[in-house]
């Protein structure tokens, strides 16, 4: 209601003002008419004079009416050149002010709910360097005032802050009004004072901020590199430390643009993902699948039957694919590329040496212009009593353990509910194992929402696997030759034998050996960087896996085009790395794939939403295909349908959520979505049968009524 009321006498104010013309009465023919009349009154009441004319001032402004300027030359005319500036300096300030806070009060609330995603850099950037930007803008005359007091007043720069800032920054601005306000009589035309000249003057003086911030950072930036010796030349214009996504992605970029780029690792090229993670993973799921769908063939039709194999065949395979995928991230590839790739083991001397010892023991250095840190990750494993005795497994050494053995183990403790444990634990439950899984929280999967966490778990239990939420593993013993985990629980402490054990309860960035602890450069859990991926040292940069903070192949590969492209051309521009649109996939049976916000990250954030849910049981070709568990579940804002999050849980959930990936990385809404054809019957019109779910849900039902009668008119 307040709102409402302040917003009518401001509408009521600009009816009566344009409606009654009342800016004939603040032009210049009309100032110059009446000026030795005002002139004679001021000498007689001149406090009165004065406080009419600041409230006038203060007035005009907080409502955003022209003549301002005029008004500052009838203060000159006046008052003088002092008091006229000070009189209008004031005036101008808190007008501007009232106007801010206004636009503020009335819209902002509004402007920055609807549009939060897409204001969340703008008002990053505000909150930052916000009085940089208004100062600029109140030097130059150009940018009409009334504006800038009604955009400022949408953004979450503070009040006292606009103030002050408003207060210095129109100063030289009211200065030359005054003055010329002074010498009233030979003007002819308000824009014989803000000249061509004049308003360059003013732009360059809106630069001395920027420059200032500019000199500032180069003046920081020489502290950071005072005690190293600078090369007066370089070898490379890059030099890249770790050849997975991230890594190769950096080097590629750098070849393709004609640099001069290294790129050393001291393991196997490809890293994790090729040689430990993505891969072989997603070749045991596929063996683990085919065993389930033999054991469920009734559900086709067919025969079920018990899957018989070897387990040495099936690890056989996965090297197999491996090693057929292996030439993608070859050392002879990327030295075909332009890359120059070196064995070893890389540490930064100073920010722009890289030391590389070879595996015969042997050395050289290498000076380059620009370093990207892209060393990975590497299984997080916890320290319990007992643990090292146990012959423990991680996602990066089973593969090459079980390649050894000819049968699966019999009995499998997989220690961690996320991901790579749920992953591992249905595959090999799948396989014939008996696998339980330990989770120390309340629910595996615990990122995503309680239901799809809950889909999961049943779908693991339904595999085979044993899954104990609320357990913490708290030692490890050997009796008699068996291994046994102890597990804590609410209810007591519980023994599990088991003949392999798995930990899966995270992964942690590499940070050790690469010389940064000596360059000081911050490590908190991965590199600290700045926004555009730089280390403290601006030649410096990470990205993947070390530098977070997302833990997927497809983000390394996004990081390292920031980093390599502000690593070689950040003298001239740097880019801010860009994370408003990441998506990714849990590889369950079926799939959790998820991009934007879920239910639960909304509500930890505040954001107002709505659910859509669109069940996969009522789509024809899940349906088809057996495959109907789990749904499409959308969010949008209140009534609206723009996409902030999306999460799927289906057969081949990865390949359907590509089409809302790119909804919301280029601002389509449901309605866009609803509006396309999709192939009958695929699983993909999931995507557009959940748009249809949402736009159900906002039917225009007077519209519909309307339209109801025509009908019925039409009929007779």
């Amino acid at each position: 209601m307040k709102r409402l009321v302040l917003l009518t006498v401001l509408s009521l104010a600009l009816f009566f003002w344009f409606v009654f013309d009342l800016g004939q009465y603040v032009s210049l023919e009309a100032i110059k008419q009446h000026q030795s009349t005002i002139a004679h009154f001021y000498e007689d009441h001149p406090v009165l004079v004065l406080g009419a004319f600041f409230l006038g001032y203060v007035l005009l402004t907080a409502l955003s009416f022209p003549g301002a300027a005029l008004l500052t030359l009838l203060a000159g005319a006046l008052f003088g050149l002092v008091v006229g500036t000070i009189v209008v300096s004031f005036a101008s300030t808190i007008g501007a002010t009232l106007a801010f806070l206004a636009a503020r009060y009335l819209f902002r609330d509004m402007v920055q709910s609807r549009f939060a995603q897409r204001l969340k850099a703008i008002n990053a950037g505000v909150e930052r360097d916000g009085a940089f930007y208004l100062f600029s803008l109140r030097l130059v005359p150009v940018f009409p005032f009334f504006a800038v007091n009604l955009v400022m007043g949408l953004t979450p720069v503070r009040i006292w802050t606009y103030f002050w800032v408003s207060q210095l920054g129109m100063l030289l601005g009211t200065i030359v009004y005054v003055n010329a306000g002074t010498q009233l009589a030979g003007i002819e035309n308000v824009r014989d004072i803000a000249t061509t000249e004049l308003l360059l003057s003013f732009a360059a003086l809106g630069l001395l901020p920027w420059i200032g911030k500019f000199v500032m950072r180069w003046i920081k930036r020489g502290q950071v590199y005072r005690k190293w010796q600078r090369p007066r030349s370089f070898d490379r214009n890059l030099v890249v430390l770790g050849a997975g996504s991230a890594g190769l992605v950096s080097s590629y970029i750098a070849a393709t643009v004609k640099a001069k780029v290294t790129l050393v690792e001291a393991s196997k090229m490809g890293g994790d993902c090729l040689n430990y993670g993505c891969v072989p993973s997603k070749a045991l799921i596929k063996s683990a699948k085919v065993a389930h769908h033999m054991r469920e063939a009734q559900e086709y039709g067919l025969s079920a039957v018990e899957p018989q194999f070897s387990f040495s065949a099936v690890m056989d395979r996965i090297h197999r694919i491996i090693a057929e995928i292996e030439p993608h991230d070859s050392v002879e590839r990327y030295t075909g590329l332009g890359v120059d790739v070196l064995q070893g083991y890389a540490r930064l001397v100073d920010p722009w040496t890289v030391e590389i010892t070879a595996s015969n023991g042997s050395t050289h250095r290498l000076t380059t212009r620009a370093v990207v840190i892209a060393a990975g990750a590497e299984p997080f494993v916890p320290d319990l009593p007992g643990l090292s005795d146990t012959g423990y497994l991680t996602s990066d050494t089973l593969w090459d353990e079980f390649a050894r053995l000819e049968e699966i183990p019999r009995r499998i403790v997989v220690l961690g509910g996320g991901p790579i444990g749920c992953e591992l634990s249905q595959a090999f439950a799948r396989l014939g194992a008996t696998v339980t899984q330990v989770e120390r929280g309340d629910r595996i999967l615990a990122r995503e929402d309680g239901d799809v966490s809950e889909l999961a778990k049943a779908s693991l239990e339904a595999s085979g696997a044993t899954v104990l939420t609320g357990h913490e593993a708290i030692g490890f013993e050997t009796e008699q030759g068996e291994k046994i985990a102890i597990l804590r629980s609410e209810d007591g402490e519980c023994r599990i034998g088991f003949d392999a054990l798995i930990v899966a309860i995270g992964r942690k960035a590499r940070l050790s050996g690469y010389g940064l602890e000596e360059l000081g450069i911050g490590t908190d859990k991965t590199v600290v960087t700045d926004d555009y991926l730089a280390t403290l040292y601006p030649n410096i940069y990470a990205a993947g896996d070390v530098a977070g903070p997302y833990q997927f192949t497809h983000t390394a590969a996004h990081q390292a085009w920031f980093a390599s492209v502000n690593a070689l051309f950040g003298q001239l521009w740097r880019f801010k790395a860009d994370y408003r649109v990441i998506p990714w996939t849990t590889f369950l049976d079926p799939e959790i794939a998820r991009v934007g916000l879920n239910e639960k990250e909304a509500k930890e954030k505040g954001i107002d939403y709505e659910v859509t849910i669109y069940p996969m049981d009522d789509l024809d070709r899940a349906i088809a295909e057996s495959e109907t568990g789990g749904f499409v579940k959308v969010l949008t804002p209140p009534g609206k349908d723009r996409i902030l999050g999306v999460t799927i849980v289906s057969a081949h959930a990865g390949e359907l959520l590509a089409e809302y990936v790119l909804a919301m990385k280029h601002g389509l809404g449901l309605n866009k979505i609803l509006g396309t054809i999709h192939t009958y019957p695929t699983l993909a019109e999931a995507n557009k049968f959940a748009a249809g779910e949402w736009k159900k849900k906002h039917v225009p039902e007077r519209l519909l009524a309307i339209v109801e009668r025509y009908h019925r008119w039409r009929r007779g």
